[in-house]
């Protein structure tokens, strides 16, 4: 084969293949857009955004949290030293969900916290688990935050206040945490 052969062979297998990368482009992004489609249920979806509150006082000190959305865990942070402990609040999830019925799952870890002569207190452990079902509403936003705190008073015994509460409050259309209008998808 000559060398101008060659070359019109070379730029028409280049033309191919540019082709071909363009077509996989595409049926990326329409796959990208079907994918987005299903996942938030159709139309204009839903969203939820979950926290995670720690209001617990100084007596007890968290060391692993754990929160899982129907089945898949969002949030998994053990620590030792007291920096998840000195976090009040978590963002845990923000994004689409499929409109209907989720449920969080709520796991944390304390450690008793004490000095002087209440320093027998860093021997007690505790674990809170706790679940809660919600509904996603068509076009709207579900706010979910899950508090750590203590139940009772001081004359409750120390292993019977740890407990979860969840708080729940529903936005009209679909907004980030903050209440601002989510980003439109697709962007980058």
């Amino acid at each position: 084969m000559d060398g101008p052969t060659y070359a019109v062979r070379l730029r028409d297998l280049e033309q191919r293949i540019d082709e071909l990368k363009e077509q996989i482009r595409r049926s990326h992004t329409r796959l990208s857009l079907l994918s987005d489609t299903i996942l938030s249920g159709g139309g204009a979806g839903s969203r939820a955004s979950i926290r995670f509150n720690n209001e617990l006082s100084s007596a007890f000190r968290v060391t692993r949290v754990l929160i899982v959305l129907d089945g898949a865990v969002q949030y998994n942070k053990t620590d030792q030293s007291g920096a998840l402990a000195e976090q009040t609040e978590i963002p845990i999830f923000n994004g689409s969900v499929p409109p209907g019925d989720h449920t969080l799952q709520v796991l944390v870890n304390l450690q008793g916290n004490g000095y002087g002569v209440f320093s027998y207190l860093r021997g007690y452990r505790f674990e809170v688990r706790s679940s809660h079902s919600f509904t996603a509403v068509e076009g709207k936003t579900m706010n979910l935050q899950a508090v750590a705190f203590e139940k009772g008073g001081v004359t409750t015994p120390l292993e019977e206040r740890p407990a979860v509460r969840f708080v729940e409050k529903i936005v009209s259309g679909l907004s980030d945490a903050s209440g601002q209008p989510a980003a439109a998808a697709g962007g980058k």
